[in-house]
């Protein structure tokens, strides 16, 4: 098995390989010329993604600087947006459902290192995919771990890192990420937050 074969599998791999290693400086050329273009050039940007990344919708954006480790791993849905400097990570398969929105800094993080120090030190790193739904938003510093799927319709909370799975139609929020409520009706009313008789607009005295 290769060290590339290793790391789509789930399995430690030495990264530095010539192999991936050409695959990164691939994938760093590709998003250095998409950084460097002016904020006007969106065909030649989107052409660039297209390059880069394994799928793409016909509705996307990605607001530069962007960042990636291979590229070819990671699949957006339809209407997807990312605002600025958004990490991915794609040693494994980043997957992001339709209609999916990312505050500035969101970072996906497929890669990992041994916790056992030797380990780590030999260079070898592990990677398990990322998933994330349709009609999800990430707000602004979110991080999300390996091996991490978030479910259909929920909101993450800035700042939050997710280690673990989140189910559909929640908000959660914290670190360690954590289901806050489920998202129900009333939040097409008072889409923000839930406000209190004193500090809800419409009661003006």
């Amino acid at each position: 098995m290769t060290e590339k074969e290793k790391m789509l599998n789930g399995k430690l791999y030495l990264a530095f390989g010539e192999e991936l290693a050409g695959e990164r400086q691939h994938a760093k050329e590709l998003v250095f010329d998409y950084n460097g273009l002016r904020p006007s050039e969106i065909e030649q940007r989107n052409s660039i993604l297209k390059k880069l990344l394994g799928q793409t919708g016909k509705d996307f954006y990605i607001e530069p600087p962007f960042r990636c480790d291979y590229g070819y791993n990671i699949c957006i849905g339809e209407n997807f947006y990312a605002n600025y400097n958004c990490i991915i990570l794609d040693c494994a398969k980043v997957t992001i459902g339709d209609n999916v929105m990312f505050a500035p800094n969101v970072s996906l993080f497929a890669a990992g290192h041994p916790v056992e120090h030797e380990l780590r030190n030999s260079g070898k790193e592990y990677a398990f995919p990322i998933t994330i739904g349709n009609n999800v938003w990430l707000g602004g510093g979110v991080i999300v771990n390996p091996g991490v799927t978030i479910g259909d319709n929920t909101v993450i909370g800035s700042g939050s890192v997710v280690t673990k799975n989140i189910p559909d139609n929640v908000i959660a929020a914290g670190n360690p990420c954590k289901v806050i409520r489920s998202i129900t009706e009333e939040d097409k009313v008072k889409y923000f937050k839930t406000l209190t008789v004193d500090e809800d607009p419409s009661n003006e005295t």
